[in-house]
């Protein structure tokens, strides 16, 4: 995929930014999204998954997904999509480069890329609804979100292939590489999906949301 701009109001949230005045900052927001633009290489990919149930636990592809937190949110779906997405290890190596030079930039452009890893995250999610059009989605939960452990990270890469399909592992201490990347699972429902679940890319107000400016989400 090709991504020519990164969301602005995105890569300011991970600033921590409130409304506050940007300062000596304002000036390099442009320069360090053009240096990401070039260091990056997007990437993603995505499965989807027919669910079983051992009890209340979710299983996919044979991996019980535990927690309870990752079952309520996946409670009454009968299957699930899985996806990694990266901005790739370009970006890290900008990143890593610019802490050596200049910090102020550096934390800049690691909140550009994580906006990027999000529209990324986003282009897959709309592909893979767009693929089962008629079904309905809730949003994606991740490994670490709640109780749902990091510890499954491994086993989700590898019935993605993602290792070798994008490129993304996991190194002995969970941490992925490269370090932008995002694994998550989307409940997927032949029946309406209640407010506090539903995903934001098949969302019609998906790009004038309040609740994504201020980053947060409706109804959790």
């Amino acid at each position: 995929m090709n991504i020519e701009s990164i969301d602005r109001a995105e890569a300011l949230q991970f600033l921590a930014y409130r409304g506050q005045e940007l300062g000596e900052i304002e000036p390099l927001l442009s320069q360090c999204e053009e240096l990401v633009l070039k260091a990056m290489t997007p990437l993603f990919v995505y499965r989807y998954f027919p669910l079983e149930y051992v009890g209340e636990t979710p299983v996919l592809s044979g991996i019980e997904l535990v927690g309870k937190d990752i079952a309520g949110h996946l409670g009454g779906c009968g299957g699930a999509v899985l996806m990694c997405c990266t901005a790739g290890a370009g970006a890290d190596r900008l990143i890593r480069a610019l802490q050596a030079e200049d910090m102020t930039k550096a934390v800049i452009a690691d909140a550009f890329a994580g906006a990027a890893v999000e529209k990324i995250c986003e282009a897959a999610e709309k592909e893979a609804a767009e693929r089962l059009s008629g079904k309905h989605f809730t949003w994606r939960f991740s490994p670490g979100y709640g109780d749902f452990p990091l510890e499954i990270q491994p086993k989700l890469l590898a019935i993605l292939n993602a290792p070798q399909k994008i490129g993304v592992c996991t190194t002995e201490s969970l941490m992925m590489t490269p370090c932008k990347s995002v694994t998550a699972i989307i409940g997927v429902s032949d029946e309406p999906i209640e407010k506090g679940r539903r995903g934001c890319a098949v969302c019609n107000m998906k790009n004038s949301c309040e609740y994504r400016r201020r980053g947060t989400h409706c109804g959790y």
